[in-house]
């Protein structure tokens, strides 16, 4: 796993140091890092992180992080991910004014009381308390009306535990969600599989042949997917340029110095 990978390269790190940093990203001034990396390497101390003004996206999955009050100065901080940490309290998160992205799965938020100090954050869009995927969660997921609690106290965000609640494709999400579910409740009676020899189909072959009515819906999707595929490819050309920067900058650092005599 990366855990593993990471542990590999640092040996256990207690507290974030300014020489921890450097020796990642290859920056010597903490101000110029942008992007930072430290997950699995059993950090429960961010140090300085918070002299890193400028950093913008940020992984510390893994750790046993509790105190996140050297994240209040991040500002510009967009990604954060804290997933599989001790925190309980996300109070310094407050003052991140442009958090976008927060993972903090698996954790030990105990309530929805504990996420007002998230609402002010104007530009969050994207939360995750819960990761299947991991098996990550929150004892606060436990509480039944938690879903509907929190999408009433961040009413604009777009995704909640992976799953997109505003936006193109939430739709079809959720109707493929419910005929899934429903689907799977007639197939069992007091825990027995069903039979059904004489199912039929649930609309005539003809149902799905595209008529001429239909053309400017199709039109409007064909659009729509172009859209995004523009965008992919803009974000394509961005992440581009950006490597080839730091590419570039790395190796002007390799090279010696040259001393005129």
């Amino acid at each position: 796993m990366d855990y593993k990978r990471d542990k590999d390269q640092d040996a256990d790190c207690e507290k974030i140091t300014a020489a921890l940093l450097k020796s990642r990203t290859g920056e010597f001034d903490l101000e110029s890092i942008l992007f930072l990396k430290l997950r699995g390497l059993g950090i429960h101390d961010l140090g300085c992180i918070g002299e890193c003004m400028n950093l913008e996206r940020l992984d510390l999955s893994g750790n046993n992080i509790t105190n996140l009050a050297p994240l209040s100065s991040l500002q510009h901080l967009s990604v954060l991910n804290l997933s599989s940490n001790k925190i309980s309290n996300l109070e310094p998160l407050r003052s991140c004014e442009g958090l976008q992205n927060l993972n903090v799965a698996g954790n030990i938020i105990s309530s929805t009381e504990s996420l007002h100090c998230l609402q002010s954050l104007r530009k969050l869009e994207n939360i995750r308390f819960k990761d299947n995927t991991y098996n990550y969660s929150n004892p606060v997921c436990r509480n039944a009306p938690y879903r509907t609690i929190v999408l009433e106290m961040f009413p604009t965000i777009k995704v909640l535990d992976g799953e997109r609640v505003v936006g193109r494709g939430s739709d079809l999400y959720q109707l493929c969600k419910d005929i899934d579910d429903t689907i799977k409740a007639g197939l069992y009676k007091n825990g027995q599989l069903v039979e059904h020899p004489d199912c039929k189909p649930w609309v005539e072959d003809s149902y799905w042949e595209i008529k001429r009515s239909n053309n400017a819906i199709i039109e409007e999707a064909y659009k729509q997917f172009n859209d995004v595929l523009h965008e992919c490819r803009l974000l394509n050309n961005r992440a581009t340029h950006v490597i080839s920067q730091t590419e570039r900058s790395m190796s002007l650092k390799k090279q010696p110095k040259q001393y005129a005599i």
